[in-house]
């Protein structure tokens, strides 16, 4: 399976978007502070999507980092960043 992510980085209150194909290791990695662009922001996974075609991750993924992407994913969680006061 192939995945791809979305990060809340508590301490900036921004949104971090991400693809693996082991979401476990990854988000164990983000945690850790192993990776640089969310390195001591306080990642915390919010939401993920599984796909069977690594293609597939990546064109969602792509998607997600364009200007209509981050706004359909702010209308789709919206409930949900609301209550992290993200909107």
């Amino acid at each position: 399976m192939f995945y791809v992510y979305i990060l809340h980085l508590i301490k900036t209150n921004k949104i971090y978007t991400g693809s693996t194909q082991s979401l476990k290791i990854r988000i164990r990695q983000h945690l850790s502070n192993k990776v640089l662009s969310t390195k001591h922001k306080d990642p915390k996974l919010i939401y993920y999507e599984a796909y069977r075609i690594k293609s597939d991750a990546q064109r969602r993924e792509r998607f997600l980092k364009t200007t209509e992407g981050k706004r359909l994913l702010k209308q789709q969680l919206r409930d949900l960043f609301t209550e992290i006061e993200y909107l």
